[in-house]
């Protein structure tokens, strides 16, 4: 009789360890969960800098000109009427320089 008791208690123990280790609430699950957890926030901490950065330009825009001005010269190539624009282009068939002294 009393190695029944035992033998069904160690049925019942090895069933509570299965679905402790496999189930669906299992160690396993809750560590992929953690895992998930940990790169949501990694994902969130990036998102949240370039928010903040998004803010600033907004910010920026918003508040005076020299924002706007400083985009739209690097951006649109603004050039005042009072200031002269010069374009230096490279030709493309000319050979590099070697400076190095042999």
């Amino acid at each position: 009789m009393l190695r029944l008791v035992a033998l069904i208690l160690l049925a019942l123990l090895l069933a509570l360890g299965v679905k402790l280790w496999a189930g669906d609430w299992g160690l396993r699950e809750i560590a992929h969960l953690k895992a998930q957890i940990a790169e949501q926030k990694a994902e969130n901490a990036q998102l949240k800098q370039r928010n903040d950065m998004l803010a600033a330009d907004v910010a920026d825009l918003r508040s005076g000109k020299e924002a706007v001005e400083e985009r739209a010269r690097a951006e649109l190539g603004l050039i005042k009427s009072d200031e002269v624009f010069y374009q230096v282009v490279e030709d493309p068939n000319a050979k590099p320089k070697d400076d190095a002294k042999h």
